[in-house]
């Protein structure tokens, strides 16, 4: 068991988790509403740390001035750039450079709500994450960080007055190499959709799987892996990958992941402007998934999965190794036939770092942000992650609200997704083509044809049951072929792959598809009366013009 002060000090080690009510009321009262900005790949990550640094120093002005630590400022002195990398993540005591300027932020470290990612920056220079998350860059943070201050570079380790860059770490050093077929929206952090192309098969390659990051890669090893469980009781369990893949039994789940943003860019173009990526069809993709069930793990770690107290427990919160957060519905992590999964393997093989490895939370049905990478540590809480993107980001607002005025607090975070569907791909059809002729027959024609092909996927396991298409714009209606699959699960937790010939005499200037599930949800016409300011769960008609002279015509 732990003691109340060492589970307290546990639930901070999610990053942006403040761990008290006056910490999250006073997150709250901050100016933070800040639009988040589409014009800077790392803008979604601004306010994150205003809450975890603003909140840490509070707590660290408390301590500063209710102790005798640092009573007395120590004597200004020049520190060699070699003395400071010996006080890194393993020292008694930690520093960091901030410009040339030498702080020894020991005794502020256990009131960093997002706990080891500070870590990371410590023995060396910290720049290059305040240039990442830039709301650092205010005098009332920088007046707190000086209480820590031990004293200034040695100048002959510096160039012009600066750090040399070869003496900066790069925090995105370790990233994986990507596939040149990506289309990239940013590089720091990484982000890239993937391209029409690849996503005409039902399962889309690792290669090619679309990337979302909110940070940096990590860089872990399974050997050392362990996977960190909290019971409501404070209680502690931990599993190996070894553990995982030994006492329980392996499931595979055919799976679809859609980031909220997807087609955002239509809204857009469509609507008005958006903050955030500006994705296209392609920040989604579908791949068989392999790992253990989550309710079997927690059964297994002693939580009562049958008869736990419902007050006591609501929420399940996954954090990442990065430092990112979410949470779920307890009823979702638990549900018999809703999949929940901690995932080892994707299409048959480990992993790739970019997608989690060793082990990350799988989530079926719900936007792809609660399916968590790098899974480090699962809490059971009675209340929801307090990370920056459970609270305010993956959220959506009205179409007269902006940025500055919204309650954050108001909106629910997003998890199931709504129906969705895309054209990925227009192709002109001759008789007088061999491979042409086979598909022609297939559908009766002998004239020449407009091939026209795509996905359409629900969110909640919801099943596609009809597409319709337009060749003209939506003035007459077809259903396109729902094509067959062999997906594994429950529920339907993959999209639906979809084709349509049309003769080509009928093919006017613009292709229209729109989707219909099981519940009869079906996409709207326009992008203006769905707008919110983020760009999320953008699901309007998707238009493609067409022009009859080109032999293949892509989104």
């Amino acid at each position: 068991m732990k003691s109340s002060l060492h589970r307290l000090f546990a639930r901070r080690a999610e990053f942006g988790a403040l761990s008290t009510k006056s910490f999250r009321a006073y997150s709250h009262r901050q100016t933070l509403q800040t639009p988040l900005s589409g014009a800077q790949s790392i803008s979604f990550v601004k306010p994150l740390f205003s809450a975890v640094f603003i909140a840490g120093f509070v707590s660290a002005v408390w301590t500063h001035s209710h102790s005798t630590v640092h009573a007395e400022a120590p004597p200004a002195k020049t520190i060699r750039l070699a003395e400071v990398r010996k006080h890194g993540a393993n020292a008694t005591r930690r520093w960091v450079v901030k410009s040339t300027k030498v702080y020894d932020i020991t005794d502020w470290i256990p009131n960093h709500p997002g706990g080891e990612v500070i870590l990371r920056a410590v023995g060396g220079v910290i720049d290059p994450y305040w240039e990442i998350f830039t709301i650092h860059n205010k005098k009332d943070v920088y007046d707190i960080l000086e209480q820590y201050y031990v004293g200034d570079l040695d100048p002959r380790d510096l160039v012009d007055g600066r750090v040399p860059s070869d003496d900066i770490e790069d925090p995105f050093k370790n990233d994986p190499a990507r596939h040149p077929d990506l289309i990239v929206h940013s590089d720091r952090p990484f982000n890239a959709e993937t391209a029409p192309e690849d996503l005409k098969s039902y399962i889309t390659p690792n290669s090619n799987f679309y990337i979302r990051h909110h940070l940096w890669v990590p860089f872990l090893s399974q050997d050392d892996y362990k996977i960190q469980i909290e019971l409501p009781d404070g209680e502690e369990v931990e599993y190996s990958i070894k553990d995982l893949k030994s006492k329980f039994r392996s499931t595979k789940v055919t799976c679809t992941l859609q980031c909220s943003g997807n087609r955002r860019q239509h809204m857009n173009d469509e609507a008005r402007s958006t903050s955030g990526l500006p994705w296209e069809i392609g920040a989604i993709s579908n791949a068989v998934w392999t790992g253990v069930r989550l309710r079997d793990v927690l059964a297994d770690a002693g939580f009562d999965i049958d008869t736990f107290d419902e007050d006591q427990t609501k929420h399940v919160q996954f954090q990442g190794a990065e430092a990112y957060g979410a949470s779920i519905p307890i009823d979702k992590a638990l549900g018999k036939r809703e999949d929940v999964l901690l995932v080892y393997e994707m299409n048959g093989e480990p992993l790739p770092r970019d997608h989690g490895y060793p082990l990350r939370a799988l989530v079926p049905g719900h936007v792809a942000a609660r399916s968590v990478k790098w899974l480090k540590r699962i809490t059971l809480s009675d209340e929801e992650s307090q990370s920056q993107w459970q609270q305010r980001d993956y959220k959506c607002f009205g179409p007269n609200q902006g940025g500055q005025d919204v309650d954050w607090s108001s909106a629910p975070a997003i998890q199931e997704m709504p129906v969705q569907s895309a054209i990925t791909s227009l192709r002109n059809a001759s008789p007088r083509s061999a491979e042409d002729q086979k598909l022609l027959r297939v559908y009766g024609m002998e004239e020449d044809a407009v091939e026209v092909e795509g996905y359409a996927f629900a969110g909640g396991g919801r099943r596609i049951v009809r597409v319709d298409i337009s060749p003209d714009d939506g003035r007459t209606w077809h259903q396109a072929e729902l094509l067959p699959d062999e997906a594994h699960g429950s529920k339907s937790w993959a999209w639906t792959r979809w084709r349509w010939l049309v003769p080509k005499r009928l093919a006017g200037r613009q292709f229209v598809v729109k989707a219909v599930d099981e519940g009869y949800n079906v996409q709207p016409e326009s992008y203006e009366p769905h707008y919110n300011f983020r760009g999320n769960l953008t699901s309007g008609w998707h238009r493609v013009p067409y022009t009859k002279g080109r032999r293949d015509s892509k989104e």
